[in-house]
C-alpha cells in the first residue's frame, strides 16, 4: 500500500479558499503515483486555533468536505483521510474525521475523543465524541485518532482489541512540543505493534508554529518516513502483512493483562 501523507501550510494569513486551492493542487500532483491511500491534517480548512470561526466554518457530516474530496478520492483512485472539519449536527458542534474508499463514499467517521484544553477553546466550543473508530478496508483494519488523543494509550489499546492494523492520524501539533509528538507517534505504534500514519500542519496561526514532521512508523516503533517543517507531501510503501508477521514474531499482545 503506497500511503501519501499531505502536511500543509496553515496560518492566520489566508483564507480557507486559498487552503483549499493549495491542498487541491497537491492532489492533482498524486492522479498518476499509484496511491493506495491519502491523509490530510487537522482542521486544515479553518485552522485549529482560529476559534472565533468554528461555528461559521461548521457544515454537516456530508458537506462542502466530502463532496469536494470525494472527486479526488475517485481521480487518484484512491482512498482518503479527509482530515478533520468543525462537524455540525443540531446545536452541537464536533472535530470530525472521515475515511473516503477510491469511489468517494464514507466509509466511517471519528469525533475526537479528548479535546485539548491547554491554552485552547476546544473543549468549550466543541463536544467530545464517545467512540472509536475501526474501518475494514481492502488493506486491513484501520483505526482514527486526532491530535491529542495520542496523549491517551488506552485509546489505542482499544482500536487494536477490535482488530486494528495501522492508526491513521490527523493533528495540529504545534512545534513548541513537536519532541513529545515524535515520542508519542513512535510509542503507539510500538506497543500496539502497528503501523502509524500521523499527519501534522505546519505555519503560524495566532502566535502559535505548527510543528510539522508527518511520519510513518512501522509495528516495531522505526521511522519509516518523517516530513520536515515546511510543507510537504510524504510518500512510503507499507505491507499490513508486517503487522501480522511482527506480532506473530513477538506475540506481546496475547500477554496483556488489563489491571483493575
Amino acid at each position: 500500500m503506497r500511503a501519501a501523507l499531505i502536511q500543509l501550510h496553515v496560518s492566520s494569513e489566508e483564507t480557507a479558499a486559498q487552503r483549499w486551492e493549495r491542498a487541491e493542487r497537491i492532489l492533482s500532483q498524486l492522479k498518476d503515483r499509484a496511491v493506495d491511500l491519502i491523509l490530510l491534517p487537522e482542521l486544515w480548512g479553518v485552522g485549529f486555533s482560529n476559534f472565533a470561526q468554528y461555528r461559521e466554518a461548521a457544515e454537516p457530516l456530508h458537506g462542502e468536505t466530502q463532496i469536494r474530496l470525494a472527486r479526488w478520492a475517485r481521480d487518484a483512485n484512491a482512498h482518503i483521510v479527509t482530515g478533520s472539519f468543525i462537524e455540525k449536527q443540531e446545536e452541537c458542534l464536533y472535530n470530525t474525521t472521515m475515511l473516503l474508499d477510491n469511489s468517494g463514499n464514507v466509509m466511517g467517521n471519528y469525533r475526537k475523543i479528548h479535546l485539548f484544553g491547554y491554552n485552547s477553546q476546544e473543549q468549550q466550543l466543541l463536544t467530545a465524541g464517545d467512540k472509536t473508530s475501526e474501518i475494514q478496508t481492502r488493506y486491513g483494519k484501520v483505526g482514527l485518532a486526532t491530535c491529542y488523543d495520542l496523549r491517551f494509550p488506552e485509546q489505542f489499546r482499544r482500536m487494536v482489541s477490535r482488530g486494528t492494523e495501522a492508526f491513521l492520524i490527523c493533528a495540529a501539533w504545534p512545534k513548541a512540543r513537536i519532541d513529545d509528538w515524535k515520542l508519542f507517534c513512535r510509542a503507539r505504534a510500538l506497543e500496539n505493534q502497528s503501523f502509524l500514519l500521523a499527519c501534522n500542519t505546519c505555519g503560524k496561526w495566532n502566535g502559535e508554529e505548527g510543528g510539522g514532521h508527518s511520519m510513518i512508523v512501522s509495528p516495531e516503533g522505526k521511522i519509516l518516513a518523517q516530513a520536515g517543517e515546511e510543507e510537504e507531501l510524504l510518500l512510503a510503501d507499507i505491507d499490513l502483512q508486517e503487522v501480522k508477521d511482527f506480532r506473530a514474531r513477538f506475540p506481546a499482545l496475547h500477554d496483556y493483562t488489563c489491571i483493575s
